[in-house]
């Protein structure tokens, strides 16, 4: 009998990730190369943040964390939704993973039963439909426009059938637009009301030029909230994210990040700490 790759394995290629070896590859022969394919900063990460990574190598061994995250870092991103966004959380419901991409794996896995139908906007980020489809979850696709500001609608969700998840983000990738804060509230309920579980992509947040982005997280506590120190914090390197995740979830997050990845890295942790008290420098990439 002849060995073959299984078939949840066989997803599409996240295209940008294809494109960017090809490039590094093209830089590496001494192309002279413009990066635009991949959401990466131009800056490097604030030097506090630098600095913190140089202390913790120069001071303590860099070994495993809990599975979900230390204790210093959970709480300054609960501090971080008070500031922000007036918004109390308990440090309890926050999870820090390896990446905002770790963060969408959890949230399929603990919320989701494999054949479940999850809702997600088209045009919309691949990977979404792409990890949804290994672990054997629907990815339903809800064509947005213009009328929908790119964004998916309860008008929208009521012609696509039984539904038992939907992802929003806003801002969005590619589209960058955003939920207003009374279209989220909005949306919530409408989730809320019909058991739908809602995961929102707010990974973006900080990186708008106007209005600020709204948090589903100040609509309810059912909605997973999976945000990263990627993008507006300027570490995609450190490959760094963290989840709120609503209490019926934490303990089955918990246990797969356990399996998973045993936890986020030590040495990010730690240099994320001062990262809330950058702002200004941050603000200063936007």
């Amino acid at each position: 009998m002849s060995l073959r790759p299984s078939r949840r394995g066989l997803v599409p290629p996240f295209i940008a990730m294809d494109v960017l070896r090809a490039a590094n590859e093209r830089q590496a022969t001494g192309a002279g190369i413009i990066h635009l394919e991949v959401g990466q900063p131009g800056s490097a990460a604030p030097e506090p943040v630098l600095e913190a990574a140089r202390r913790a190598l120069a001071s303590e061994p860099i070994g495993y964390t809990d599975a979900l995250g230390i204790t210093p870092l959970r709480r300054a991103i609960a501090a971080h939704y008070q500031a922000q966004y007036g918004i109390a959380v308990d440090p309890a419901e926050v999870v820090v993973t390896t990446g905002s991409s770790a963060a969408f794996l959890l949230a399929f896995l603990a919320a989701f039963e494999a054949g479940d139908r999850v809702g997600l906007a088209i045009p919309g980020y691949p990977a979404y439909r792409n990890i949804l489809s290994a672990v054997g979850i629907e990815p339903v696709l809800i064509a947005v426009g213009e009328n929908a500001h790119y964004q998916p609608t309860p008008e929208l969700l009521a012609d696509v059938g039984r539904l038992d998840g939907l992802i929003v983000a806003s801002p969005a990738n590619p589209t960058g637009t955003m939920i207003s804060a009374t279209e989220l509230a909005r949306l919530t309920a409408y989730c809320r009301d019909r058991g739908i579980r809602l995961v929102s992509d707010e990974i973006y947040h900080g990186i708008t030029y106007d209005t600020a982005a709204a948090t589903a997280r100040a609509y309810g506590r059912e909605a997973v909230i999976v945000n990263s120190f990627s993008k507006y914090y300027s570490m995609t390197g450190w490959r760094l994210g963290w989840m709120l995740v609503p209490p019926d979830l934490a303990r089955s997050v918990e246990c797969l990040a356990q399996n998973f990845y045993i936890s986020p890295p030590a040495l990010s942790q730690i240099a994320a700490l001062p990262v809330f008290g950058c702002r200004v420098e941050l603000d200063g990439h936007v």
